[in-house]
């Protein structure tokens, strides 16, 4: 993998469709996560923290998800009942 000179160690290299790669490149940059791309190259993640990990597959699960399986997601985590601990 040819990184930037600056590039840390612990990005990740991550390959989205082209047409979709821009639209998770400016969410990633919303959000504050460093990441980077050139054209015709993959997009690459700096990842810093668990939270990032987590951002990071919800936008690409958005970007990349058919819209009907996002509505059966939300749908099946807003009918799930919320689990109680005996007190």
């Amino acid at each position: 993998m040819n990184f930037p000179k600056n590039h840390p160690d612990s990005a990740l290299t991550i390959l989205v469709e082209c047409e979709n790669r821009w639209r998770v490149y400016r969410r990633l940059q919303e959000l504050g996560i460093p990441c980077w791309c050139t054209g015709y190259q993959p997009l690459q993640v700096q990842i810093e923290s668990p939270l990032a990990i987590a951002q990071l597959w919800s936008v690409v699960k958005q970007v990349t998800m058919p819209r009907q399986h996002l509505v059966d997601w939300l749908e099946a985590c807003r009918n799930m009942r919320a689990y109680h601990s005996p007190e």
